[in-house]
């Protein structure tokens, strides 16, 4: 059921903006953004029908703010800066709850969060909704194939990723000829495959994943334009992920741009369950 008002809790990049967008379209009416200071587009700010900034370590702050606002529903969208845990100043709250994790990933953190979010009675709903178009199913999207090479190591990558994914570590590996480059840790996307393209050089092969009980209300695998201009700086020919479970964010210009840069983008059918697209 499409909800009367949203909040969309926005970090960095393109996703909020076509997550609103997105929302507008399904028939949202009002669309509030709560968003991370320093992180949240302007823009963004600009086009919700009402707006409000957080820091990264004021969680007690906004959760007070959500429990005052009425809204039921919202979504968490956009990254949130890896390196903020270790540069931000946090308010009690925040310490106390990353102090009770033993482990410490995107999943147990913001499985936490959503713990607290839902208490006040707040559904998080997944950040796959309302983003049907930017959501790719199982196939080719490039014109250029995979070539043998390529595929080889895609069907490698995938089973290692989801081995390294179902344990919480990355959702990205980068493999060249059967070995495996560089593997995602905290770092995020970008600075893995910079380290992997560091070692194999030309020809190597991104494959990104969502593990097999992922929770699609955070962190749900994006790939977009930079990412796209990174893997032609970087030598990776070829970017393989798992149908229905990955935003692309503006579809039509990443594919364009792969075209011409001459990269292979494939969706696997995993044979697991597509995210939700609708609440």
């Amino acid at each position: 059921m499409i909800p009367e008002e949203l909040l969309i809790f926005a970090g960095r990049g393109e996703y909020p903006l076509y997550a609103l967008e997105g929302a507008r379209r399904a028939g949202v009416k009002r669309i509030c953004v709560a968003g991370v200071r320093g992180m949240a587009s302007k823009r963004l700010l600009k086009l919700a029908d009402s707006s409000v900034v957080f820091g990264v370590g004021e969680l007690q702050t906004a959760l007070d703010w959500l429990a005052s606002s009425g809204i039921k529903q919202m979504m968490l969208v956009g990254q949130i800066t890896p390196m903020a845990l270790f540069r931000t100043r946090f308010d009690a709250f925040t310490r106390q709850l990353l102090a009770s994790l033993p482990i410490k990933n995107a999943h147990t953190i913001f499985g936490k969060i959503i713990e607290s979010i839902e208490a006040l009675g707040v559904e998080v709903i997944p950040a796959s909704c309302f983003m049907g178009e930017q959501i790719p199913g199982a196939g080719l999207l490039t014109t250029r194939a995979p070539s043998p090479t390529e595929q080889s190591d895609i069907d490698f990558g995938h089973r290692a990723a989801m081995g390294i994914c179902d344990l919480d570590i990355g959702q990205t590996i980068l493999v060249k000829e059967g070995m495996v480059l560089a593997v995602e840790a905290f770092e995020g996307t970008n600075a893995t495959l910079r380290r992997g393209a560091k070692l194999g050089g030309k020809g190597s092969v991104m494959i990104k994943v969502a593990k097999r009980d992922h929770d699609m209300r955070f962190d749900i695998p994006v790939f977009g334009e930079h990412t796209v201009k990174l893997c032609k700086k970087c030598g990776i020919s070829a970017v393989a992920f798992q149908a229905g479970r990955l935003v692309m964010i503006d579809r039509e210009r990443v594919v364009a741009l792969a075209n011409r840069y001459g990269i292979s983008l494939i969706g696997l059918d995993s044979g697991l369950p597509a995210a939700p697209l609708e609440p």
